[in-house]
């Protein structure tokens, strides 16, 4: 089973970027897809982006489309997303996941939070 391991989350004030990493334990060619997910208190999770395995494919959540790229590092087994333009509503833990064999799963989570 894969493990996924997020970093780069932390305070920013609106308008700034931050690039959030999500390491894999395997080859990312092992896996379906990749990608985000973020939920904020109160809130349902949200799907901010994905991104096929093969680097073939993304998808974005309407609310950071044309902000959010997600993409893939094969040799370092990571996917990453930069994040710009980023606004307080963007204000979430961001969790990283994959498809494995038809499985989701899911990393710990990595808090934002964008605030003046």
């Amino acid at each position: 089973q894969v493990q996924l391991v997020e970093s780069g989350g932390g305070l920013v004030q609106p308008g700034e970027s931050l690039r959030l990493s999500c390491a894999a334990s395997i080859s990312i060619s092992r896996l379906t897809a990749m990608g985000w997910h973020r939920q904020a208190p109160a809130n349902q999770r949200e799907l901010v982006a994905t991104i096929l395995s093969n680097g073939g494919g993304t998808n974005y959540g309407d609310s950071v489309k044309g902000r959010f790229t997600i993409s893939i590092d094969n040799a370092k087994n990571t996917v990453y997303l930069q994040m710009n333009g980023l606004k307080p509503e963007d204000t979430a833990v961001y969790s990283c996941y994959a498809v494995e064999r038809g499985r989701m799963r899911w990393g710990q989570g990595t808090q934002v939070t964008v605030s003046a």
